[in-house]
């Protein structure tokens, strides 16, 4: 069967999927960067970064939160790693840029997510509070 371009016409966009189900606002992104870093540089912390690794973290359930940037193409690389921390009951936030998430995990590329499996001595109740806002944000 043989079709032309004008007989057929496929719209990805007519229902835009999007793997950001809440906004989180400048002042809980901050203080989120600000515990990103301080996991990061501790020795005996674990960070995944990267869609692998952040999904097996999440599915091994062996991360305590995952953070994901806003500005990934295509998104569909991301849309199913909410669908996955609601499932495992895994709190999840975002930040705005790769770049941001690249910066405070210490790495000196971008990454799309990162999932912190370790937060390291000392820092054991570095992110109680900021997963209590992020769950309050998203009932």
């Amino acid at each position: 069967m043989i079709y032309d371009n004008i007989s057929i016409k496929i719209y990805w966009n007519e229902k835009i999927m999007s793997y950001i189900k809440f906004k989180v606002p400048e002042n809980l992104q901050s203080a989120l960067k600000n515990a990103i870093s301080t996991i990061a540089d501790a020795r005996d912390s674990k960070i995944r970064k990267g869609m692998n690794e952040v999904t097996k973290s999440i599915e091994r359930g062996n991360s305590k939160i995952v953070i994901m940037a806003e500005d990934v193409s295509p998104p569909e690389i991301l849309l199913h790693v909410p669908l996955l921390c609601e499932e495992k009951k895994i709190p999840y936030a975002y930040l705005s840029t790769k770049k941001e998430i690249g910066n405070v995990a210490k790495i000196n590329v971008g990454s799309s997510a990162i999932s912190i499996d370790n937060v390291g001595s000392g820092n054991e109740n570095i992110l109680k509070d900021i997963i209590k806002k992020i769950n309050d944000i998203k009932k």
